[in-house]
C-alpha cells in the first residue's frame, strides 16, 4: 500500500473530451426563421451598383448609394463584375461559415467572431451586391453561433455536473471503505480501481476536482492506516500464537513415553483444544510446529494401541479361562449337598478373582452367569433355613387357630339367625385363611 499512497493525483486535460459546442448542436439546432438567401451579385451586377463617368464605383444601399472604389481599367460592365466578384467572395465566406456551423464541423466561437467581423465591415466593404441581404444573413449566422455557444455551455455544465456527481460518488465509496471495510485485499483493489476510473472522468473544474481528490486521498490514507494497524495486531497475535504453540508442542513431546494411558490421552485431547484456541502462528512456523505436535500424538497413541492390543489378547485368554470355571460352577447342585456346593463355589470364586480382567464387552455376560450360580446356592441356603425356622411354624399354627375361631363364631351366628354377624365373622375367617395359607407355603418351600 506504500506505493499506492505515493500515487499522485491523476492529471487531465480540462474539458479535453467534453463535446464541442458544434457537436452538441449538429443536426439539432436551427433558428426559428432563417434569413433569405443572398443573391449572386455576378449574375446582374447592375442591380446592386453603378460606375459614373469619372469611374467612381457606387453600391446601392438603403436610402441611397455609397462609393466603394474607382474603376478605370476597362468598361463599366467589367468594373461592376469585378466588384460583384468581391461581394460574392464575402457571400461565399458567409455560406461556408453557415455550412460548417450547421454541419458541426466548425467552432461556434470562431464562426461568431468571423461573422461579426464580416458584418461590421460591410459598411466600408469595397463590393457591389445585396449588402442588406448579406447583412441579414450574417446576423442570422451570428444568432445561430450565439445560440450554439449557449447550448454548448449548458451541455458543458451538465457534463461537469455529471462528472462531479460521479467523482463525489467515488469519494463517498472510498470513505465508506476507509471507515468500515475489513476485506483488506478486495478493498485495496477497489481503491486502486477507483484511481483508474477517476482518470477517465473529465470536465470537472480544477478547484472542485482538487477538493474531491483531497477527500479521496484522506480516505485512502485512513484505510491504509487502519489496515496497517490490523496487520500489526495480527502479527502480534501470531507471534503470541507461535509462543503458545511451542509450549504445547514441548508438553506433547514430553508425554510420548507415558504409560498412564487414560489421563494422558485425555490431556492430548485438551492439548488439541488449546492448539485450536491458540490461533494461527506465522505460516512457516505454524506448519513446522503442527508436524511436531502431530508426531508426538502419533507416537503416544501408537504405543497405547500396541499396549491395548497386548492387553486385549490377555483379557481374551482370561475370558476363556473364566468360561471354563463357569462350566464347572454351573454343574453344582446345592439341592443335593448344600455344604459341598458352597465349598466348591468359594474355591471357584477365588480362582475367578485370580484370573483377572476380561474384555469389557464380555464382563456383563460372564459376571451374570457367575451371579446366577451364586443366586442358586444362596436360594438353596435360604430355603433350608426357612424350613427349620420355629417362628414360621408357630406363626402358621396361630393363623390356623384364628381361622377356626372366626368360623366357629360364624356358625353360631347363623344358628342364632344373625346373618349380619355371621357374614362379618366369615369375612374375618377368610382373611385369616389367606394369611394361614401363605405361612404354610413358606414353611413348605423350605
Amino acid at each position: 500500500m506504500a506505493e499506492e499512497m505515493a500515487h499522485d493525483k491523476p492529471t487531465e486535460q480540462q474539458d479535453a473530451h467534453a463535446p464541442a459546442p458544434n457537436e452538441v448542436l449538429h443536426g439539432r439546432m436551427s433558428l426559428a426563421h432563417a434569413a433569405p438567401p443572398v443573391p449572386n451579385a455576378e449574375a446582374d451586377p447592375s442591380r446592386w451598383g453603378r460606375i459614373d463617368d469619372e469611374g467612381t464605383v457606387f453600391v446601392f444601399v438603403a436610402g441611397g448609394e455609397r462609393p466603394v472604389g474607382v474603376w478605370q481599367a476597362g468598361s463599366s460592365e467589367e468594373g461592376l463584375e469585378h466588384y460583384a466578384r468581391r461581394f460574392d467572395d464575402l457571400r461565399t465566406e458567409a455560406e461556408l461559415l453557415e455550412t460548417r456551423l450547421n454541419s458541426g464541423a466548425g467552432d461556434p466561437k470562431q464562426a461568431l467572431s468571423s461573422a461579426t467581423q464580416l458584418r461590421n465591415g460591410l459598411d466600408e466593404a469595397a463590393v457591389v451586391g445585396d449588402i442588406e441581404a448579406l447583412r441579414a444573413r450574417l446576423s442570422h449566422i451570428i444568432a445561430h453561433a450565439e445560440q450554439a455557444i449557449e447550448q454548448a455551455k449548458r451541455q458543458r455544465e451538465a457534463t461537469r455536473a455529471a462528472a462531479v456527481e460521479r467523482k463525489t460518488a467515488l469519494v463517498e465509496e472510498a470513505e465508506e471503505i476507509a471507515e468500515h471495510s475489513t476485506q483488506w485485499k478486495a478493498a485495496g483493489d477497489r481503491l486502486r480501481s477507483i484511481v483508474e476510473e477517476w482518470k477517465t472522468i473529465k470536465g470537472v473544474d480544477r478547484k472542485t476536482d482538487d477538493a474531491l481528490w483531497k477527500r479521496f486521498g484522506k480516505a485512502r490514507d485512513a484505510f491504509s492506516r487502519r489496515r496497517g494497524a490490523h496487520f500489526a495486531e495480527l502479527d502480534k497475535q501470531r507471534a503470541a500464537a507461535k509462543e503458545r504453540k511451542q509450549e504445547l508442542v514441548d508438553e506433547a513431546e514430553s508425554l510420548t513415553q507415558s504409560q498412564d494411558w487414560g489421563p494422558t490421552a485425555a490431556r492430548y485431547k485438551q492439548l488439541m483444544a488449546e492448539w485450536k484456541a491458540a490461533g494461527k502462528a506465522p505460516k512457516d512456523s505454524d506448519e513446522a510446529l503442527w508436524q511436531r505436535f502431530k508426531a508426538a500424538q502419533d507416537t503416544f497413541f501408537a504405543r497405547r494401541s500396541a499396549a491395548f492390543s497386548e492387553r486385549d489378547a490377555e483379557y481374551a485368554e482370561n475370558a476363556r479361562r473364566k468360561e471354563e470355571l463357569l462350566a464347572e460352577a454351573e454343574q453344582l447342585d446345592p439341592s443335593r449337598n448344600l455344604d459341598s456346593a458352597k465349598a466348591q463355589l468359594r474355591k471357584l470364586q477365588e480362582r475367578w478373582d485370580e484370573i483377572g480382567k476380561v474384555p469389557r464387552e464380555r464382563m456383563r455376560e460372564l459376571d451374570g452367569r457367575l451371579k446366577a450360580v451364586q443366586d442358586k446356592v444362596r436360594q438353596a441356603e435360604d430355603s433350608k433355613w426357612r424350613a427349620s425356622d420355629p417362628e414360621a411354624q408357630a406363626r402358621a399354627a396361630q393363623f390356623r387357630e384364628r381361622v377356626q375361631q372366626f368360623e366357629d363364631q360364624a356358625a353360631k351366628a347363623r344358628a342364632d339367625g344373625d346373618e349380619r354377624r355371621a357374614r362379618d365373622a366369615q369375612q374375618q375367617a377368610d382373611q385369616w385363611r389367606e394369611w394361614m395359607n401363605a405361612a404354610e407355603r413358606a414353611v413348605a418351600d423350605r
